[in-house]
């Protein structure tokens, strides 16, 4: 009778059996191998620990997590272990205790350069970078030609702003591996950081060439695209990034912001609605749907939009603010002023820190002294400077302080303000108001807007003056603008320019004034061919100028700019010509202004493809007038 085998023998034979299927990839026979050695002897280190890194591979992470821990039980200073362990927990981004694990193998064994590098690989993942940085040094000292930890280590190295010394270890990467796509797509990043956008773009397609199907790639050449201003190129950058990872949220948001920049707005509205669908608690996804579909006049859609994003996000800033100034467009003043005052925690709207309190309209003012102060644009100025009587009547002495160009104009207020320049020296005062939270601090409703007019008026001075320069005429006299401020975010939608005006200057009666302030190219010599309209914008120096010749006018045509609001300031008949998407203050649907009875709008509509329908209404109008 043959003897039976010794068990120590059987579970050598078979641990050897096990690990050589390891080694040729076999994972299923090696895993089969592990536990029968395992029936053996359940407490075998080495097969405990193999079969470990078995599930790993298999993508089996919990029950590897658990495995391992069961071998560092049985076997608690075993390095590898703990090393192979912090791996398993840096895939499942359990990072801290990943860590923990790397940290205990480095104890055990100093010169762990794997440990040191999966260290730093848990340190940047937890934001702490100058650390991460220490472990790819200590990495890098043991073994200083490998690629990896060099990129690795540029990468800490742009998160701490040291841009130059990150394009450095990125550049040492490719020079040890030349064919390193990863090292070429993070040397891409930090180039654009650097502001290299074209050395930054070259880097990236270098990076395509040698991982074509390398989604982030794409991704990260889409973001340089972007910083380039090429925003169709950028679009089928991340549009290639998401046909090779259909669930990657960020190229889905990025494409969806370029072709906003496209005009695609149908197609960036579809983009936000994807990313939702993949990340339904992102609040900046819906803020972007809502910012579309506010562009594509859908209201509704867009305010419930904002109105999910701050469920998601309550300190979501410009998603407040914007959802109140869609409130006050469909005439909602009670819930629209409240949000409109989040626009202090915009980045485009610079907050007056005072020691002195601000006023909202319940402390009493009497015998005080506040300040009122413009925050924006020189309209806003020019619309809500109505208030400052209406604080004057609660017994308060006012100082204004307002834009150089409308200090002059301001004196005619009424409440007797002290009119100050932006800039200068303030007297003393005891609170403070923006003159945008006037409207809610007098609980402004649509029904109760001050709109008694003029409450600004013109200096005889300066109405002699240009009395003296405009032609003696019998003819009707018509100011023109047909351009806001080139830099304002809507100027693209809100401008007309002067060769789509030209249908009104066939008017055989009329004697027209350009207020434009700032030519653009082509208005100059469009100007020399039409002897009926005289230029007088240039010589404009301030509002006051501005204000006496309006004054003289019998009608003011304008785009939505400040000097629509001078006209209704001043009383005088003024037609608005607004896009299809108008500033809050015009409401929806309507020909007239609750703030300005002198007003009349001219709106655009989604159906028309340029300005030609409102221009022949208007110039239909301007006969019939004249």
């Amino acid at each position: 009778m043959t003897p039976a085998p010794d068990r120590r023998v059987l579970i050598e034979t078979a641990l050897q059996a096990a690990i050589a299927a390891h080694r040729s990839g076999n994972l299923t026979e090696a895993e089969s191998r592990y536990r029968f050695v395992l029936t053996l002897d359940g407490r075998r280190f080495d097969a405990v620990h193999m079969l470990g890194i078995v599930q790993a591979q298999c993508g089996n992470l919990g029950e590897a997590e658990r495995l391992l821990d069961d071998a560092l039980t049985i076997c608690p200073d075993h390095a590898d272990a703990c090393f192979n362990r912090g791996n398993v927990q840096l895939r499942r981004r359990s990072f801290e205790a990943a860590l923990s694990s790397y940290d205990r193998a480095i104890a055990l064994k100093p010169d762990h350069s794997g440990a040191h590098i999966n260290r730093g690989v848990a340190l940047f993942e937890l934001g702490r970078f100058a650390r991460a940085l220490g472990s790819y040094d200590q990495a890098l000292a043991l073994k200083v030609d490998n690629a990896e930890v060099h990129s690795n280590r540029g990468n800490a190295l742009s998160k701490l702003g040291r841009f130059e010394e990150a394009l450095a270890s990125h550049d040492r990467a490719i020079a040890i591996n030349p064919d390193y796509a990863d090292a070429y797509s993070n040397r891409g990043t930090v180039l654009l950081d650097l502001g290299q956008g074209t050395a930054a773009l070259a880097s990236h397609d270098r990076a395509i060439v040698l991982r074509p199907n390398n989604a982030e790639a794409h991704f990260h050449r889409g973001v340089a695209l972007t910083v380039l201003g090429q925003w169709e190129a950028a679009v089928a950058s991340y549009g290639q990034a998401i046909a090779l990872k259909p669930d990657y949220a960020d190229a889905i948001g990025n494409r969806g912001h370029a072709l906003m920049h496209l005009r695609q707005f149908e197609a960036a509205l579809a983009s936000f609605e994807r990313l939702i669908a993949l990340k339904p608690d992102f609040a900046d996804a819906h803020y972007s749907r809502g910012t579309v579909s506010f562009i594509l006049e859908r209201i509704d859609d867009a305010l419930a939009s904002f109105e999910r994003a701050i469920a998601l996000k309550p300190d979501f800033a410009v998603a407040r603010s914007n959802a109140g100034l869609l409130h006050l467009l469909q005439g909602d003043f009670a819930r629209g002023w409240d949000g409109a005052e989040w626009r202090w925690s915009s980045k485009d709207v610079i907050r007056r820190d005072f020691s002195q309190p601000l006023w909202s309209g319940d402390a009493d003012l009497a015998g005080k002294t506040i300040l009122l102060h413009g925050e924006q644009g020189l309209g806003d100025v020019l619309q809500f400077c109505r208030y400052v009587p209406m604080v004057a009547q609660k017994g308060a002495r006012i100082i204004l302080e307002v834009q150089t160009v409308l200090k002059e104009l301001m004196t005619s207020v009424d409440g007797h303000p002290q009119v100050v320049g932006a800039g200068e020296p303030l007297p003393d005062f005891e609170c403070h108001c923006p003159l945008l939270s006037l409207p809610r601090a007098f609980k402004t409703r649509l029904e109760s807007v001050p709109a008694a007019v003029p409450y600004l008026s013109s200096a005889q001075s300066h109405r002699e003056k240009w009395k003296a320069r405009m032609p003696v005429s019998k003819s009707p006299r018509v100011g023109l603008v047909w351009a806001g401020n080139p830099k304002h975010g809507n100027d693209h939608n809100r401008s007309i320019g002067l060769p789509a005006m030209q249908p009104l200057l066939a008017h055989p009666r009329a004697q027209f004034f350009s207020l434009q302030r700032e030519l653009r190219e082509g208005d100059a010599d469009l100007l020399r061919r039409h002897p009926t309209l005289m230029h007088v914008g240039g010589d404009l120096e301030t509002f006051a100028d501005t204000a006496a010749v309006v004054s003289m006018l019998d009608l003011v045509i304008s785009v939505d700019t400040s000097v629509v609001h001078l006209a209704g300031a001043l009383g005088r008949p003024v037609w608005i010509l607004l896009p299809v998407v108008p500033d809050w203050r015009w409401l929806l649907d309507r020909e007239d202004s609750p703030w300005y009875p002198t007003a009349r709008l001219f709106r655009r509509t989604r159906s028309d493809d340029d300005w030609s329908r409102v221009l022949a209404d208007v110039a239909r109008e301007l006969a019939l007038l004249f």
